[in-house]
């Protein structure tokens, strides 16, 4: 039987031109690509630190967020956001760059720790729970973590990138079901081949 289903979906990353094409925004492409599927425009919030939009589906909202505070302090924006809209951790999707996943590879984790993902340990850490839903979406490792900074912080080459786009477009084809709550066909799908 399927659960609650998600209503906030947060796409982690870091604010501006510097940034916008680096690994660890990769939770701000998935942005995008919600958009243009969706159609829906995001705002400016001041009051969130975050750029902020909504789309429609049948008797439901579902809001979505890109904080703008730099990834370290993501909870200072999803977490007063989600509270003034009443909705529970269980019922957010917090999507991120995963560095223990290749590219192309995407995979949705119901609760569970940080996994050493800054922006997400912040989150967790402000909303003081962990069941909040994950879309991981992996951008490989450098292989020293010496090297892990940098490693993020840089543009993946153009095949890394395509690989990253495609684990997206998956991602959004096993979306619905997440909304719905019907996280075990997500799962089958988004960790069946790749």
């Amino acid at each position: 039987m399927a659960q609650a289903g998600v209503v906030l979906i947060a796409g982690l990353g870091n604010p501006g031109s510097n940034y916008a094409e680096t690994r660890h925004n990769a939770g701000f492409w998935l942005i995008q690509a919600l958009q243009q599927q969706y159609g829906f425009t995001l705002k400016d919030d001041k009051r969130y630190k975050a750029l902020t939009g909504s789309f429609e589906l049948p008797g439901r909202t579902i809001r979505v967020i890109a904080p703008q505070t730099f990834m370290n302090l993501s909870g200072d924006s999803v977490i007063p956001f989600a509270r003034f809209f009443r909705v529970p951790t269980s019922q957010m999707l917090i999507a991120y760059d995963e560095l223990d996943l290749e590219p192309g590879i995407v995979r949705l984790k119901l609760e569970g720790g940080h996994g050493g993902h800054n922006g997400l340990r912040d989150i967790m850490q402000k909303s003081g729970a962990r069941d909040m839903k994950r879309l991981r979406i992996g951008i490989g490792h450098p292989g020293d973590n010496r090297g892990v900074s940098g490693y993020v912080l840089s543009k993946p080459s153009s095949n890394d990138r395509l690989s990253i786009e495609s684990a997206i477009s998956r991602s959004l084809i096993a979306l619905p079901d997440v909304l719905d709550g019907d996280f075990a066909r997500a799962m089958n799908f988004l960790h069946s081949d790749n």
